[in-house]
Protein backbone atom coordinates (compact mmCIF):
# COMPACT_ATOMS: atom_id res chain seq x y z
CA UNK A 1 0.00 0.00 0.00
CA UNK A 2 0.70 3.82 -0.97
CA UNK A 3 0.72 6.12 1.42
CA UNK A 4 -1.73 9.11 0.36
CA UNK A 5 0.03 11.82 3.04
CA UNK A 6 3.17 12.52 1.07
CA UNK A 7 5.48 15.73 1.00
CA UNK A 8 8.51 17.12 2.02
CA UNK A 9 9.02 18.38 5.37
CA UNK A 10 10.95 21.78 5.44
CA UNK A 11 13.08 22.73 8.18
CA UNK A 12 15.18 21.18 10.88
CA UNK A 13 14.21 17.50 13.07
CA UNK A 14 15.58 16.02 15.54
CA UNK A 15 18.07 13.54 14.03
CA UNK A 16 16.90 9.86 13.82
CA UNK A 17 13.08 10.95 13.78
CA UNK A 18 11.48 10.40 10.27
CA UNK A 19 9.77 13.92 8.75
CA UNK A 20 6.26 14.12 9.54
CA UNK A 21 3.97 14.65 6.43
CA UNK A 22 2.81 18.23 5.68
CA UNK A 23 -0.25 19.41 7.39
CA UNK A 24 -1.43 20.38 3.98
CA UNK A 25 -1.12 17.66 1.05
CA UNK A 26 0.58 18.73 -2.45
CA UNK A 27 -1.47 21.48 -4.66
CA UNK A 28 -4.00 20.22 -6.90
CA UNK A 29 -6.97 21.38 -8.69
CA UNK A 30 -10.18 21.91 -5.75
CA UNK A 31 -13.32 19.72 -6.64
CA UNK A 32 -16.03 21.14 -7.02
CA UNK A 33 -19.49 20.42 -5.06
CA UNK A 34 -19.74 17.93 -1.75
CA UNK A 35 -16.12 16.95 -1.87
CA UNK A 36 -14.50 20.26 -1.43
CA UNK A 37 -12.81 21.40 1.66
CA UNK A 38 -15.30 23.69 3.44
CA UNK A 39 -12.69 26.00 4.25
CA UNK A 40 -13.90 29.37 6.12
CA UNK A 41 -13.79 32.65 4.37
CA UNK A 42 -9.99 33.71 5.41
CA UNK A 43 -8.20 30.95 4.63
CA UNK A 44 -5.04 31.24 3.20
CA UNK A 45 -4.58 31.02 -0.58
CA UNK A 46 -3.81 27.61 -2.17
CA UNK A 47 -4.69 26.02 1.25
CA UNK A 48 -8.47 25.33 0.50
CA UNK A 49 -7.75 24.02 -3.12
CA UNK A 50 -4.79 21.68 -2.22
CA UNK A 51 -6.90 20.39 0.96
CA UNK A 52 -10.15 19.86 -1.36
CA UNK A 53 -8.23 17.95 -4.00
CA UNK A 54 -6.45 15.85 -1.31
CA UNK A 55 -9.86 14.76 0.01
CA UNK A 56 -11.58 13.93 -3.01
CA UNK A 57 -8.24 11.60 -4.00
CA UNK A 58 -8.56 9.98 -0.27
CA UNK A 59 -11.95 9.39 -0.50
CA UNK A 60 -11.60 7.70 -3.66
CA UNK A 61 -8.96 5.25 -2.66
CA UNK A 62 -10.53 4.72 0.52
CA UNK A 63 -14.13 4.02 -1.48
CA UNK A 64 -11.64 1.68 -3.70
CA UNK A 65 -10.46 -0.75 -0.71
CA UNK A 66 -14.14 -0.17 1.48
CA UNK A 67 -15.87 -1.65 -1.46
CA UNK A 68 -13.27 -4.53 -2.07
CA UNK A 69 -13.53 -5.07 1.86
CA UNK A 70 -17.16 -5.28 1.53
CA UNK A 71 -17.17 -7.63 -1.56
CA UNK A 72 -15.12 -9.76 0.01
CA UNK A 73 -17.14 -10.01 3.53
CA UNK A 74 -20.25 -10.77 0.88
CA UNK A 75 -18.23 -13.84 -0.06
CA UNK A 76 -17.04 -14.55 3.50
CA UNK A 77 -20.79 -14.61 4.66
CA UNK A 78 -21.56 -16.93 1.35
CA UNK A 79 -18.89 -19.07 2.44
CA UNK A 80 -20.27 -19.71 5.73
CA UNK A 81 -23.63 -20.16 4.62
CA UNK A 82 -22.89 -22.62 2.03
CA UNK A 83 -21.39 -24.61 4.28
CA UNK A 84 -23.69 -23.83 7.65
CA UNK A 85 -26.97 -22.63 6.42
CA UNK A 86 -28.77 -21.15 8.71
CA UNK A 87 -28.24 -23.68 11.51
CA UNK A 88 -27.37 -24.04 15.34
CA UNK A 89 -23.66 -24.39 14.12
CA UNK A 90 -23.55 -20.90 12.32
CA UNK A 91 -25.50 -19.34 15.32
CA UNK A 92 -22.82 -20.75 17.41
CA UNK A 93 -20.27 -19.09 15.44
CA UNK A 94 -22.65 -15.70 15.48
CA UNK A 95 -22.42 -15.87 19.05
CA UNK A 96 -18.70 -15.98 18.97
CA UNK A 97 -18.23 -13.22 16.67
CA UNK A 98 -19.84 -10.91 18.77
CA UNK A 99 -16.57 -10.43 20.62
CA UNK A 100 -14.45 -9.28 17.45
CA UNK A 101 -17.79 -6.89 16.61
CA UNK A 102 -17.44 -4.96 20.31
CA UNK A 103 -13.59 -5.04 19.81
CA UNK A 104 -14.17 -3.41 15.75
CA UNK A 105 -15.90 -0.80 17.35
CA UNK A 106 -14.29 0.44 20.49
CA UNK A 107 -10.96 -0.61 19.03
CA UNK A 108 -10.75 0.09 15.38
CA UNK A 109 -13.89 2.26 14.12
CA UNK A 110 -15.26 4.36 17.00
CA UNK A 111 -13.38 4.11 20.21
CA UNK A 112 -9.63 4.59 18.95
CA UNK A 113 -10.58 6.75 15.99
CA UNK A 114 -12.44 9.24 18.31
CA UNK A 115 -9.19 9.30 21.20
CA UNK A 116 -6.16 8.53 18.88
CA UNK A 117 -7.08 10.62 15.90
CA UNK A 118 -7.25 14.32 17.88
CA UNK A 119 -4.26 13.12 20.15
CA UNK A 120 -1.84 12.56 16.99
CA UNK A 121 -3.29 15.55 15.51
CA UNK A 122 -2.32 17.63 18.45
CA UNK A 123 1.04 16.15 18.68
CA UNK A 124 2.01 16.35 14.72
CA UNK A 125 0.41 20.11 15.04
CA UNK A 126 2.76 20.58 18.18
CA UNK A 127 5.65 19.04 16.11
CA UNK A 128 5.17 21.50 13.35
CA UNK A 129 5.03 24.45 15.92
CA UNK A 130 7.87 26.60 16.63
CA UNK A 131 9.80 26.34 19.47
CA UNK A 132 9.61 22.86 20.41
CA UNK A 133 13.41 21.93 22.40
CA UNK A 134 16.08 20.45 20.17
CA UNK A 135 15.79 16.46 20.63
CA UNK A 136 11.71 16.45 21.23
CA UNK A 137 9.07 14.98 19.75
CA UNK A 138 5.36 15.14 20.34
CA UNK A 139 4.62 11.72 18.05
CA UNK A 140 7.10 9.96 19.11
CA UNK A 141 6.43 10.64 22.82
CA UNK A 142 3.43 10.40 22.55
CA UNK A 143 3.74 6.62 20.92
CA UNK A 144 6.48 5.74 23.66
CA UNK A 145 3.83 6.62 26.52
CA UNK A 146 0.51 4.40 24.97
CA UNK A 147 1.39 1.92 23.18
CA UNK A 148 3.37 -0.20 24.88
CA UNK A 149 0.77 0.27 27.86
CA UNK A 150 -2.08 -0.16 25.71
CA UNK A 151 -0.67 -3.53 24.25
CA UNK A 152 -0.03 -5.26 27.86
CA UNK A 153 -3.73 -3.74 29.08
CA UNK A 154 -5.26 -5.35 25.89
CA UNK A 155 -3.25 -9.29 26.27
CA UNK A 156 -4.61 -8.90 29.29
CA UNK A 157 -8.59 -8.41 28.08
CA UNK A 158 -7.67 -11.36 25.70
CA UNK A 159 -6.67 -13.71 28.17
CA UNK A 160 -9.45 -12.87 30.48
CA UNK A 161 -12.25 -13.46 27.68
CA UNK A 162 -10.28 -16.49 26.65
CA UNK A 163 -10.77 -17.99 30.47
CA UNK A 164 -14.56 -16.82 30.74
CA UNK A 165 -15.51 -18.10 27.37
CA UNK A 166 -18.34 -19.68 29.13
CA UNK A 167 -19.41 -17.24 31.39
CA UNK A 168 -19.48 -14.90 27.96
CA UNK A 169 -21.41 -17.39 26.04
CA UNK A 170 -23.96 -18.12 28.69
CA UNK A 171 -24.46 -14.22 29.06
CA UNK A 172 -24.95 -13.37 25.43
CA UNK A 173 -27.38 -16.57 24.48
CA UNK A 174 -29.33 -18.16 27.57
CA UNK A 175 -31.40 -19.28 25.44
CA UNK A 176 -28.58 -21.93 23.25
CA UNK A 177 -29.39 -25.70 24.17
CA UNK A 178 -25.56 -26.60 23.62
CA UNK A 179 -23.37 -23.90 24.29
CA UNK A 180 -20.10 -25.91 24.44
CA UNK A 181 -19.23 -24.83 20.20
CA UNK A 182 -20.07 -21.53 21.08
CA UNK A 183 -17.76 -21.64 23.60
CA UNK A 184 -14.94 -23.00 21.48
CA UNK A 185 -15.17 -20.32 18.86
CA UNK A 186 -15.47 -17.49 21.51
CA UNK A 187 -12.05 -18.77 22.75
CA UNK A 188 -10.49 -18.52 19.04
CA UNK A 189 -11.92 -15.09 18.54
CA UNK A 190 -10.75 -13.52 21.68
CA UNK A 191 -7.29 -12.39 20.63
CA UNK A 192 -9.10 -10.02 18.14
CA UNK A 193 -9.09 -8.01 21.42
CA UNK A 194 -5.60 -7.94 20.93
CA UNK A 195 -4.99 -7.68 17.28
CA UNK A 196 -7.64 -4.91 16.48
CA UNK A 197 -6.32 -2.66 19.43
CA UNK A 198 -2.91 -2.51 17.69
CA UNK A 199 -5.29 -2.11 14.39
CA UNK A 200 -6.59 0.38 15.84
CA UNK A 201 -4.20 2.02 16.88
CA UNK A 202 -1.99 1.83 13.25
CA UNK A 203 -5.26 3.51 12.06
CA UNK A 204 -5.61 6.37 13.96
CA UNK A 205 -1.62 7.10 13.69
CA UNK A 206 -1.80 6.90 9.88
CA UNK A 207 -5.05 8.74 9.67
CA UNK A 208 -3.81 11.67 11.42
CA UNK A 209 -0.92 11.52 9.55
CA UNK A 210 -3.06 11.68 6.27
CA UNK A 211 -2.60 8.60 5.52
CA UNK A 212 -5.54 6.67 4.87
CA UNK A 213 -5.48 3.70 2.07
CA UNK A 214 -2.96 1.13 4.29
CA UNK A 215 -6.49 1.65 6.85
CA UNK A 216 -8.77 1.46 4.48
CA UNK A 217 -7.13 -2.03 3.60
CA UNK A 218 -7.74 -4.01 6.59
CA UNK A 219 -10.98 -5.42 6.35
CA UNK A 220 -9.88 -6.91 3.04
CA UNK A 221 -7.24 -8.95 4.77
CA UNK A 222 -9.66 -9.38 7.86
CA UNK A 223 -12.27 -11.11 4.90
CA UNK A 224 -9.35 -12.77 3.68
CA UNK A 225 -8.22 -14.61 6.15
CA UNK A 226 -11.68 -15.93 7.31
CA UNK A 227 -12.71 -17.01 3.87
CA UNK A 228 -9.20 -18.75 3.40
CA UNK A 229 -9.49 -20.68 6.94
CA UNK A 230 -13.19 -22.05 6.09
CA UNK A 231 -12.19 -22.76 2.58
CA UNK A 232 -9.83 -24.83 3.70
CA UNK A 233 -10.58 -26.40 7.45
CA UNK A 234 -14.27 -26.55 7.55
CA UNK A 235 -14.22 -30.13 6.38
CA UNK A 236 -12.31 -30.67 9.01
CA UNK A 237 -13.14 -28.58 12.13
CA UNK A 238 -16.58 -27.60 10.85
CA UNK A 239 -17.61 -24.07 12.18
CA UNK A 240 -14.75 -23.66 14.17
CA UNK A 241 -12.65 -23.08 11.13
CA UNK A 242 -14.26 -20.32 10.65
CA UNK A 243 -13.18 -18.67 14.08
CA UNK A 244 -9.92 -19.59 13.21
CA UNK A 245 -10.24 -17.43 10.50
CA UNK A 246 -11.30 -14.33 12.53
CA UNK A 247 -7.72 -15.14 14.54
CA UNK A 248 -5.68 -15.24 11.62
CA UNK A 249 -7.07 -12.27 9.73
CA UNK A 250 -6.83 -9.92 12.23
CA UNK A 251 -3.44 -10.99 12.43
CA UNK A 252 -3.21 -9.82 8.60
CA UNK A 253 -4.85 -6.39 9.55
CA UNK A 254 -1.82 -5.26 11.80
CA UNK A 255 0.46 -6.52 8.87
CA UNK A 256 -1.21 -4.36 5.89
CA UNK A 257 -0.43 -1.41 8.24
CA UNK A 258 2.81 -2.17 9.94
CA UNK A 259 5.18 -1.11 7.02
CA UNK A 260 3.70 2.39 6.65
CA UNK A 261 3.37 2.51 10.39
CA UNK A 262 7.34 2.24 11.34
CA UNK A 263 7.85 4.33 7.57
CA UNK A 264 5.84 7.45 9.14
CA UNK A 265 6.17 6.98 13.14
CA UNK A 266 8.86 7.04 14.87
CA UNK A 267 9.45 4.31 17.79
CA UNK A 268 13.00 5.10 18.85
CA UNK A 269 14.81 7.27 20.93
CA UNK A 270 18.31 8.46 19.67
CA UNK A 271 19.45 9.05 23.67
CA UNK A 272 18.26 9.63 27.26
CA UNK A 273 15.33 12.12 27.80
CA UNK A 274 16.79 15.46 29.33
CA UNK A 275 15.19 17.19 32.36
CA UNK A 276 11.75 18.65 31.87
CA UNK A 277 11.42 16.28 28.58
CA UNK A 278 9.24 13.85 30.77
CA UNK A 279 6.80 16.35 31.54
CA UNK A 280 6.65 17.47 27.73
CA UNK A 281 5.91 14.21 27.10
CA UNK A 282 3.20 13.93 29.27
CA UNK A 283 1.69 16.74 27.53
CA UNK A 284 1.84 15.05 24.14
CA UNK A 285 -1.32 12.62 25.35
CA UNK A 286 -3.56 15.60 26.91
CA UNK A 287 -6.68 13.71 24.89
CA UNK A 288 -5.77 10.39 26.54
CA UNK A 289 -6.56 11.17 30.40
CA UNK A 290 -9.32 9.39 31.90
CA UNK A 291 -11.85 12.42 31.54
CA UNK A 292 -11.91 12.17 27.97
CA UNK A 293 -11.34 8.50 27.76
CA UNK A 294 -14.55 7.47 29.90
CA UNK A 295 -17.32 9.21 27.71
CA UNK A 296 -15.55 7.97 24.73
CA UNK A 297 -15.71 4.19 26.46
CA UNK A 298 -19.40 4.52 27.42
CA UNK A 299 -20.31 5.90 24.24
CA UNK A 300 -19.11 3.13 22.15
CA UNK A 301 -19.71 0.28 24.52
CA UNK A 302 -23.55 1.90 24.44
CA UNK A 303 -23.74 2.09 20.45
CA UNK A 304 -22.41 -1.84 20.21
CA UNK A 305 -24.55 -3.29 23.36
CA UNK A 306 -27.45 -3.08 20.79
CA UNK A 307 -26.25 -6.20 19.33
CA UNK A 308 -25.66 -7.93 22.32
CA UNK A 309 -29.25 -7.25 23.22
CA UNK A 310 -30.64 -8.53 19.53
CA UNK A 311 -28.25 -11.65 20.29
CA UNK A 312 -30.02 -11.93 23.41
CA UNK A 313 -33.73 -11.42 22.29
CA UNK A 314 -32.95 -13.99 19.42
CA UNK A 315 -31.64 -16.74 21.09
CA UNK A 316 -35.05 -17.38 22.40
CA UNK A 317 -36.47 -17.76 19.13
CA UNK A 318 -36.43 -20.94 16.31
CA UNK A 319 -33.13 -21.66 15.29
CA UNK A 320 -31.67 -19.84 12.69
CA UNK A 321 -33.62 -16.30 13.62
CA UNK A 322 -29.54 -15.18 14.74
CA UNK A 323 -28.41 -16.01 11.15
CA UNK A 324 -31.60 -14.69 9.34
CA UNK A 325 -30.82 -11.37 11.25
CA UNK A 326 -26.99 -11.39 10.57
CA UNK A 327 -27.04 -11.67 7.52
CA UNK A 328 -29.56 -9.21 6.79
CA UNK A 329 -27.65 -7.04 8.89
CA UNK A 330 -24.71 -7.28 7.42
CA UNK A 331 -25.89 -6.36 3.91
CA UNK A 332 -28.41 -3.91 4.61
CA UNK A 333 -25.55 -1.60 6.58
CA UNK A 334 -23.52 -1.66 3.50
CA UNK A 335 -24.82 1.84 2.02
CA UNK A 336 -24.05 3.11 5.81
CA UNK A 337 -19.95 1.59 5.46
CA UNK A 338 -19.93 3.47 2.37
CA UNK A 339 -21.59 6.73 3.29
CA UNK A 340 -19.55 6.99 6.26
CA UNK A 341 -15.50 6.86 3.92
CA UNK A 342 -15.67 10.24 3.56
CA UNK A 343 -16.43 11.30 7.57
CA UNK A 344 -13.69 8.76 8.02
CA UNK A 345 -11.46 10.73 5.61
CA UNK A 346 -12.18 14.33 6.79
CA UNK A 347 -12.23 13.15 10.54
CA UNK A 348 -8.80 14.53 10.96
CA UNK A 349 -9.34 17.71 9.07
CA UNK A 350 -12.21 18.26 12.01
CA UNK A 351 -10.29 17.37 15.00
CA UNK A 352 -7.27 20.17 13.21
CA UNK A 353 -9.43 22.65 12.73
CA UNK A 354 -11.66 22.81 16.04
CA UNK A 355 -7.62 22.44 17.62
CA UNK A 356 -6.75 25.66 15.74
CA UNK A 357 -10.02 27.31 16.69
CA UNK A 358 -11.80 27.01 13.53
CA UNK A 359 -15.32 26.50 14.34
CA UNK A 360 -16.86 28.09 10.86
CA UNK A 361 -14.43 25.71 9.08
CA UNK A 362 -15.36 22.77 11.37
CA UNK A 363 -18.82 24.06 10.80
CA UNK A 364 -18.91 23.65 7.13
CA UNK A 365 -17.30 20.39 6.58
CA UNK A 366 -19.48 18.89 8.97
CA UNK A 367 -22.54 19.94 7.32
CA UNK A 368 -21.41 18.83 3.70
CA UNK A 369 -20.21 15.64 5.31
CA UNK A 370 -23.93 14.99 6.64
CA UNK A 371 -24.97 15.98 3.13
CA UNK A 372 -22.84 13.86 1.27
CA UNK A 373 -23.31 10.80 3.72
CA UNK A 374 -27.17 10.95 3.73
CA UNK A 375 -27.06 10.99 -0.19
CA UNK A 376 -25.18 7.44 -0.26
CA UNK A 377 -26.94 6.36 2.58
CA UNK A 378 -30.55 6.72 1.43
CA UNK A 379 -30.21 5.66 -2.22
CA UNK A 380 -29.00 2.67 -0.60
CA UNK A 381 -31.87 2.48 1.56
CA UNK A 382 -33.86 2.52 -1.72
CA UNK A 383 -32.68 -0.54 -3.40
CA UNK A 384 -32.40 -2.26 0.00
CA UNK A 385 -36.44 -1.59 0.53
CA UNK A 386 -36.77 -2.49 -3.25
CA UNK A 387 -34.78 -5.54 -4.00
CA UNK A 388 -34.10 -6.87 -0.85
CA UNK A 389 -35.37 -10.26 -1.89
CA UNK A 390 -33.35 -10.44 -5.29
CA UNK A 391 -30.69 -9.75 -3.20
CA UNK A 392 -30.68 -12.14 -0.72
CA UNK A 393 -31.50 -14.38 -3.44
CA UNK A 394 -28.31 -13.72 -5.53
CA UNK A 395 -25.83 -13.29 -2.78
CA UNK A 396 -26.42 -16.65 -0.36
CA UNK A 397 -28.98 -19.02 -1.83
CA UNK A 398 -27.16 -21.95 -2.70
CA UNK A 399 -26.43 -25.21 -0.92
CA UNK A 400 -27.68 -25.14 2.85
CA UNK A 401 -29.07 -21.63 2.46
CA UNK A 402 -32.69 -22.76 1.13
CA UNK A 403 -35.57 -20.35 -0.43
CA UNK A 404 -37.54 -20.36 3.06
CA UNK A 405 -34.03 -18.58 4.58
CA UNK A 406 -34.15 -15.95 1.62
CA UNK A 407 -37.24 -15.00 2.53
CA UNK A 408 -37.09 -14.81 6.14
CA UNK A 409 -33.73 -12.26 5.76
CA UNK A 410 -35.22 -10.41 2.96
CA UNK A 411 -38.03 -9.36 5.17
CA UNK A 412 -35.72 -8.62 8.40
CA UNK A 413 -33.22 -6.65 6.13
CA UNK A 414 -36.59 -4.44 4.75
CA UNK A 415 -37.03 -3.62 8.56
CA UNK A 416 -33.44 -2.92 9.32
CA UNK A 417 -33.17 -0.22 6.22
CA UNK A 418 -35.83 2.27 8.40
CA UNK A 419 -32.81 2.78 10.44
CA UNK A 420 -30.05 3.11 8.24
CA UNK A 421 -29.88 6.59 8.17
CA UNK A 422 -29.94 6.65 12.01
CA UNK A 423 -27.18 4.35 11.95
CA UNK A 424 -25.03 7.12 9.48
CA UNK A 425 -25.71 9.96 11.62
CA UNK A 426 -24.81 8.43 14.25
CA UNK A 427 -21.58 7.62 12.96
CA UNK A 428 -21.10 10.95 11.28
CA UNK A 429 -22.24 13.26 14.61
CA UNK A 430 -20.05 11.13 17.18
CA UNK A 431 -16.80 12.87 15.58
CA UNK A 432 -17.19 16.44 15.92
CA UNK A 433 -18.64 15.58 19.53
CA UNK A 434 -14.99 14.27 20.53
CA UNK A 435 -12.84 16.27 17.74
CA UNK A 436 -11.95 18.79 20.38
CA UNK A 437 -10.31 17.27 23.32
CA UNK A 438 -12.69 18.47 25.78
CA UNK A 439 -14.72 15.80 27.76
CA UNK A 440 -18.27 15.60 26.88
CA UNK A 441 -20.65 13.00 28.15
CA UNK A 442 -23.36 14.04 25.74
CA UNK A 443 -22.81 11.28 23.35
CA UNK A 444 -22.83 8.77 25.81
CA UNK A 445 -25.85 10.05 27.24
CA UNK A 446 -27.82 9.59 23.54
CA UNK A 447 -26.36 6.56 22.93
CA UNK A 448 -27.64 5.48 26.12
CA UNK A 449 -30.97 6.98 25.73
CA UNK A 450 -31.11 4.91 22.11
CA UNK A 451 -30.37 1.70 24.06
CA UNK A 452 -33.07 1.90 26.21
CA UNK A 453 -35.62 2.73 23.69
CA UNK A 454 -34.42 -0.61 21.85
CA UNK A 455 -34.31 -2.75 24.98
CA UNK A 456 -37.75 -1.55 25.83
CA UNK A 457 -39.35 -2.22 22.26
CA UNK A 458 -37.42 -5.27 21.64
CA UNK A 459 -38.60 -6.35 24.73
CA UNK A 460 -42.49 -5.62 23.41
CA UNK A 461 -42.00 -6.38 19.77
CA UNK A 462 -39.97 -9.78 20.01
CA UNK A 463 -42.58 -12.40 20.89
CA UNK A 464 -45.27 -10.59 18.72
CA UNK A 465 -43.24 -10.58 15.68
CA UNK A 466 -40.13 -12.07 15.87
CA UNK A 467 -36.87 -11.20 13.90
CA UNK A 468 -38.59 -8.41 12.56
CA UNK A 469 -39.28 -7.08 16.05
CA UNK A 470 -35.92 -6.89 16.83
CA UNK A 471 -34.98 -4.97 13.39
CA UNK A 472 -37.88 -2.71 14.53
CA UNK A 473 -36.57 -2.04 18.22
CA UNK A 474 -32.93 -1.20 16.56
CA UNK A 475 -34.30 1.09 13.77
CA UNK A 476 -36.46 3.30 16.70
CA UNK A 477 -33.31 2.96 19.19
CA UNK A 478 -30.75 4.06 16.59
CA UNK A 479 -33.03 7.19 15.06
CA UNK A 480 -33.43 8.05 18.63
CA UNK A 481 -29.65 8.53 19.15
CA UNK A 482 -29.50 9.95 15.89
CA UNK A 483 -31.80 13.14 16.53
CA UNK A 484 -30.57 13.32 20.26
CA UNK A 485 -27.13 13.87 18.48
CA UNK A 486 -28.22 16.22 15.57
CA UNK A 487 -30.04 18.14 17.95
CA UNK A 488 -26.74 18.80 20.42
CA UNK A 489 -24.35 19.16 18.61
CA UNK A 490 -25.14 22.60 17.55
CA UNK A 491 -25.03 23.78 20.62
CA UNK A 492 -22.39 22.04 22.68
CA UNK A 493 -19.35 21.52 19.74
CA UNK A 494 -20.02 22.70 16.37
CA UNK A 495 -22.12 25.22 15.67
CA UNK A 496 -24.21 23.46 12.85
CA UNK A 497 -27.50 25.20 11.05
CA UNK A 498 -29.74 22.25 12.70
CA UNK A 499 -32.66 23.56 10.78
CA UNK A 500 -31.36 23.08 7.36
CA UNK A 501 -29.84 20.05 7.88
CA UNK A 502 -32.62 18.46 9.09
CA UNK A 503 -34.73 19.60 6.02
CA UNK A 504 -32.10 18.93 3.86
CA UNK A 505 -31.82 15.16 5.18
CA UNK A 506 -36.14 15.27 5.03
CA UNK A 507 -35.71 15.87 1.27
CA UNK A 508 -33.22 12.93 1.01
CA UNK A 509 -35.67 10.52 2.59
CA UNK A 510 -38.75 11.55 0.69
CA UNK A 511 -36.52 10.82 -2.52
CA UNK A 512 -35.57 7.45 -0.79
CA UNK A 513 -39.20 6.36 -0.10
CA UNK A 514 -40.17 7.02 -3.21
CA UNK A 515 -37.57 5.12 -4.99
CA UNK A 516 -37.72 2.43 -2.90
CA UNK A 517 -41.55 2.09 -3.66
CA UNK A 518 -41.11 1.86 -7.19
CA UNK A 519 -38.55 -0.58 -6.75
CA UNK A 520 -40.63 -2.50 -4.45
CA UNK A 521 -43.20 -2.53 -7.08
CA UNK A 522 -41.33 -3.28 -10.20
CA UNK A 523 -38.61 -6.29 -9.15
CA UNK A 524 -41.34 -8.49 -8.99
CA UNK A 525 -41.70 -7.81 -12.82
CA UNK A 526 -38.87 -9.43 -13.96
CA UNK A 527 -38.73 -13.09 -12.59
CA UNK A 528 -34.75 -13.58 -13.22
CA UNK A 529 -33.46 -11.97 -9.76
CA UNK A 530 -29.92 -11.30 -11.35
CA UNK A 531 -31.56 -9.36 -14.19
CA UNK A 532 -34.37 -8.14 -11.98
CA UNK A 533 -31.62 -6.16 -9.42
CA UNK A 534 -29.80 -5.25 -12.97
CA UNK A 535 -32.37 -3.28 -13.81
CA UNK A 536 -33.29 -2.42 -10.00
CA UNK A 537 -29.86 -0.18 -10.37
CA UNK A 538 -30.77 1.59 -12.66
CA UNK A 539 -34.87 2.20 -11.75
CA UNK A 540 -33.95 3.14 -8.05
CA UNK A 541 -30.71 5.42 -8.82
CA UNK A 542 -33.18 7.54 -11.41
CA UNK A 543 -36.08 7.41 -8.97
CA UNK A 544 -33.94 8.91 -6.24
CA UNK A 545 -32.45 11.61 -8.58
CA UNK A 546 -35.57 12.94 -10.07
CA UNK A 547 -37.53 12.80 -7.34
CA UNK A 548 -34.72 14.91 -5.30
CA UNK A 549 -34.43 17.33 -7.91
CA UNK A 550 -38.71 17.48 -7.57
CA UNK A 551 -38.10 18.50 -3.88
CA UNK A 552 -35.24 20.96 -4.81
CA UNK A 553 -32.55 18.70 -2.47
CA UNK A 554 -29.08 20.84 -2.61
CA UNK A 555 -27.14 17.85 -2.45
CA UNK A 556 -28.98 16.01 -5.56
CA UNK A 557 -28.69 19.45 -7.48
CA UNK A 558 -25.41 19.90 -6.49
CA UNK A 559 -24.40 16.67 -7.45
CA UNK A 560 -26.05 16.38 -10.98
CA UNK A 561 -24.94 19.84 -11.91
CA UNK A 562 -21.00 18.52 -11.13
CA UNK A 563 -21.74 15.64 -12.99
CA UNK A 564 -23.17 17.71 -15.89
CA UNK A 565 -20.40 20.01 -15.85
CA UNK A 566 -17.20 17.27 -16.32
CA UNK A 567 -19.70 15.68 -18.87
CA UNK A 568 -19.43 18.69 -20.59
CA UNK A 569 -16.00 19.32 -19.93
CA UNK A 570 -14.78 16.45 -21.42
CA UNK A 571 -16.19 16.78 -24.58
Amino acid sequence: MSDTGTGTETGARPAGVAAAPPLLPAPGPEPEGLLSSGAAPGTPSGEAPRLGSFLARAAAGTAVLTVLGAVLGLVRDQAIARYFGASDASDAFLIAWTVPEMAATLLIEDGMALLLVPAFSLALTRRAAAGEAPGSDPVRDLVATTLPRLFLLLAGGAALLIAGAPWVVGVLAPGLADPRLAVDCTRLTSVTVLTFGITGYFSAALRAHRSFLPPAGVYAAYNLGIIGMTLALHAVWGVRAAAVGVAVGSVLMILTQLPVFLRLVPLARPRLPRFGEARRAARTAPLLGFAVLAPVVLFVVSRQSQVLVERFLASTLPAGAISHMNYAQKVAQMPMVLSLMICTVTFPVVAQAMAAGDREKARLRVERDLGLAGTVVLLGTAVVLGYAPQIIEVLFQRGAFDAADTASTAQVMRVYALGLLGHCLVGALSRPFFSSGRPTWFPAFAMGTGLLVTMGAGYALTYRLGVDGIATANAIGISTTALLLLMGLGTRVVPIRTRAVALSLGRLTGASLVAGAAGWACAPLVPDPVLSLAAGCLLVPSAFFLTGLALRSPEVVSLLALTRRRFLDGR
